[in-house]
């Protein structure tokens, strides 16, 4: 259960003050903890200002991580995708094919293994484990970025925990969404999460090499993706043969260029 995105509210661990417009009869309830999460639960109006609170305060902290990566001109990506997509593995590849330096920050439940494999390709990296949090918050990453390598580095990577729902929500303080679909997933899933595929500056294929195996359908999905952001770049990108690295390249680059023109 998700802690923070609104699927498991809180009012005590989001310091939320319950409002009380009406007299309650306590003697039904000895406990005013469960009093409070059955008044949340029962009442939708309740539920949509401690998430707007909640969302409100991230995006707080997303533009004052934004303004650190602005400071030292590194343009920042996060990457959204489902478990075992690929991230991790695009990322260990990008590092032969980008002609920029960059640093990642990885969020996973637990280990630090995706962390160590970057490292190993000589990419700084740090691991934040969000313990039950099913997605990275703006505060998360700010926390991440400490020791980041701003003067070593021209790009930054934030590789978010692997979930089509929640990431979605969240601003993390990047500039541009890259949202990746493997190919055995299947090309229904941009229809069945579109929130997270609104959020997308780039959309990603991957496992292309899979493609003889399974009924997937690369119009389909330009064409649903499109649907909810006109004119959405769709990449095909296979890991094994590096096919799709040099249009991926291209895109990064371009975006880097137009957010270092919008800060002169």
């Amino acid at each position: 259960m998700c802690v923070d995105c609104g699927c498991g509210l809180d009012p005590h661990k989001h310091n939320v003050k319950v409002e009380h417009s009406h007299h309650h009869d306590h003697s039904h309830s000895h406990d005013g903890h469960h009093h409070h999460h059955d008044e949340i639960k029962d009442n939708p109006q309740i539920r949509v200002d401690i998430v707007q609170k909640i969302l409100a305060k991230n995006d707080a902290e997303a533009n004052h991580n934004r303004a650190h990566f602005d400071a030292h001109k590194i343009t920042c990506f996060n990457l959204m995708s489902s478990p075992g997509s690929g991230k991790t593995t695009t990322l260990e590849n990008l590092v032969d094919k980008l002609p920029m330096k960059f640093g990642v920050i990885d969020g996973d439940l637990e280990t630090n293994r995706d962390a160590d494999r970057l490292a190993a390709k000589g990419i700084w990296a740090t691991q934040i484990q969000t313990g039950s949090a099913c997605h990275l918050d703006a505060t998360m990453v700010h926390k991440g970025l400490h020791g980041y390598p701003y003067e070593e580095t021209e790009i930054a990577f934030i590789e978010n925990v692997g979930n089509l729902v929640c990431p979605a929500s969240y601003d993390v303080g990047a500039h541009y969404n890259i949202v990746l679909l493997s190919v055995p997933e299947g090309d229904d899933k941009v229809a069945k999460y579109p929130v997270m595929f609104r959020q997308a500056d780039l959309v990603v294929i991957t496992k292309a090499d899979t493609l003889e195996f399974f009924d997937f359908d690369v119009e389909k999905v330009k064409t649903e993706a499109r649907k909810l952001k006109p004119y959405v770049p769709v990449i095909l990108l296979d890991n094994k043969s590096k096919k799709g690295f040099d249009e991926l390249v291209e895109w990064i680059e371009k975006k880097h260029k137009e957010h270092l023109e919008g800060l002169e």
